[in-house]
């Protein structure tokens, strides 16, 4: 759940530069002139799309960039000692990931495709380098890890002292004001993650994720389009409630309704 430092998005197959893109507002320092924009568009690596179930890099590989996802999405887990994997993370269009690899220079999680997905591809070193000539793409990437770490641990905090109904309540508002904050939709999207890889990652069993969908369908708190993935949520505020949000200050974004 980190706040995008940099992107591109794809359009007909042909790459638009960081200055054309139309999410570079949400990542780019706004004091940065087209100058400075072009240089930080001259490091990234721009390759071929990561088809579904490609793995991106594994837990324990070596640190050497952060990718900012254009189109797509991943998951993130970690696999304990004896073979147990636990998701960690979903990660969508406008989100950057890797930057948890800086502390060791490892990578402490396994990143996964869930769709096909092409990413800007952005080695730490040349990066990190620039961003000692610009101050503000250093408060950027500071910025962004902070705010990594924040809503990590607050999530983390909302799951563990929730029931099954309110945890993924939760999951929805995230992912709700998530893409808002990326100017798409905030009431229709895709769930890209099996029910599988949900129920992991909210610690439920399927057929309780499951059960749950199906009580919130007739509660007519949300209903499923044309498939088991596509999703609109029809009461944002019965979600909110839900999730147990007590005041605006601990509500992502803060309430609203969503048409």
């Amino acid at each position: 759940m980190t706040q995008k430092i940099l992107s591109t998005v794809k359009n007909c197959g042909t790459a638009v530069s960081c200055q054309d893109c139309s999410l570079s507002s949400l990542c780019l320092p706004l004091s940065l002139d087209g100058q400075d924009i072009d240089r930080l568009d001259a490091i990234i690596k721009r390759g071929r799309p990561f088809q579904k179930n490609h793995t991106i890099w594994r837990q324990g590989d070596d640190f050497h960039s952060v990718l900012a996802i254009r189109s797509g999405s991943v998951k993130s887990f970690v696999t304990s000692p004896s073979g147990e994997e636990q998701i960690v993370g979903f990660h969508f269009a406008g989100e950057i990931i890797g930057l948890n690899g800086l502390f060791n220079k490892k990578y402490p999680i396994t990143t996964v495709a869930l769709e096909t997905t092409t990413v800007c591809d952005i080695p730490y070193d040349s990066l990190d380098a620039l961003a000692d000539d610009l101050p503000e793409l250093k408060d950027q990437i500071l910025q962004s890890m902070s705010q990594e770490i924040s809503e990590d641990q607050q999530m983390m905090l909302l799951l563990s002292k929730k029931t099954s109904d309110q945890r993924l309540a939760t999951f929805l508002v995230s992912l709700s004001e998530r893409f808002h904050r990326r100017g798409y939709s905030a009431s229709r999207f895709r769930l890209t993650m099996s029910r599988n890889d949900l129920g992991n990652f909210l610690g439920l069993a399927v057929e309780t994720i499951s059960r749950i969908f199906s009580k919130f369908q007739q509660q007519e708190i949300l209903r499923f389009i044309d498939s088991s993935r596509d999703i609109e949520l029809l009461n944002m505020n019965k979600l909110y409630e839900l999730a147990d949000y007590q005041d605006s200050e601990n509500k992502p974004c803060g309430t609203r309704n969503v048409s």
